[in-house]
């Protein structure tokens, strides 16, 4: 009935961390365009199956689970050192200043008041 032995089992598995990361962290990504984000997950599923096909299961999976490395470093250390908190991402002025985004979200112009 059920079989963990398939390619299937790989995407299930970064699909499901893909998700919990988009929950939990997504407001860090609200200003991505929405093709950047489909981009990323397309992406990491590729390499994930291309791992997992090539090298093994095993490989795969340790390599997905690396690639949290970073993603603790940013949010733990890089992010509080520039005075951002690394769960929350505010302040969102010094936030949007380190992403290089613009504050003025609704796209009006303050001056003309």
């Amino acid at each position: 009935m059920w079989d963990a032995n398939t390619l299937w089992f790989e995407i299930a598995i970064v699909s499901i961390v893909i998700l919990l990361g988009h929950i939990f962290l997504g407001h860090f990504e609200e200003r991505s365009p929405k093709w950047r984000k489909l981009l990323k997950y397309l992406v990491t599923v590729i390499i994930v199956i291309l791992i997992s096909i090539f090298f093994g299961r095993i490989l795969a999976l340790v390599i997905l689970g690396l690639l949290f490395i970073p993603v603790i470093y940013i949010h733990a250390v890089l992010l509080p050192r520039k005075g951002i908190n690394g769960w929350t991402g505010e302040p969102k002025s010094k936030y949007y200043d380190f992403r290089g985004w613009n504050k003025n979200i609704f796209g009006t112009d303050n001056d003309t008041d």
